[in-house]
């Protein structure tokens, strides 16, 4: 009786397993106290940049050791400084060629990272990577936000409308002669 039990639990469906909560992202007073004494917007990007890399390097090396809670404290490491660095540069004055510059040597520090977040996610079990994949949206998103600051003034905007005129334009009014 007591096997015959034993073998109905072993059928019945188990219950699927949670995934891995998501990262916090946070930036430690370590690295605060870094990003404070930069002497300028340039170098604190650039600070910024390589903690951010290194996090995600130190991601890597967790995720290939198979240590995927290590791995997903460092992603929200990385994610934190990502953040921070969003915030800053949306203080600072679009306008300005030297904001330009920053943002355009952000977009490039940016445009490698993505693929380094689907190797590893390729790498990792169920659990853990779909907080991979949302790191790999959001630096997406920044870089994508970073290149719309980036050309802002200069580029054109297709009209969502469908051709249809929009309330805000509105047409020339028609000449009428009066006799």
């Amino acid at each position: 009786m007591c096997s015959a039990w034993a073998a109905a639990l072993a059928q019945q469906p188990r219950s699927p397993q949670m995934p891995a909560p998501p990262p916090m992202k946070f930036v430690s007073r370590e690295e605060r106290s870094q990003l404070d004494e930069a002497k300028d917007s340039k170098s604190r990007i650039s600070i910024t940049l390589e903690l951010a890399a290194d996090h995600l390097t130190k991601a890597e090396e967790f995720n290939a050791q198979k240590k995927f809670d290590q791995s997903c404290e460092e992603l929200g490491r990385y994610l934190g400084l990502l953040t921070d660095a969003r915030t800053f540069l949306a203080t600072m004055n679009p306008s300005k060629n030297s904001t330009r510059d920053l943002y355009k040597h952000f977009d490039i520090a940016l445009r490698r990272l993505p693929p380094r977040l689907a190797v590893m996610r390729r790498s990792t079990p169920a659990d853990y990577a779909g907080n991979l994949k949302a790191a790999e949206e959001y630096t997406r998103e920044t870089r994508s936000e970073v290149l719309d600051k980036f050309y802002g003034h200069t580029v054109l905007r297709e009209d969502t409308n469908d051709g249809k005129k929009s309330d805000d334009v509105k047409a020339p009014p028609e000449v009428t002669k009066h006799p």
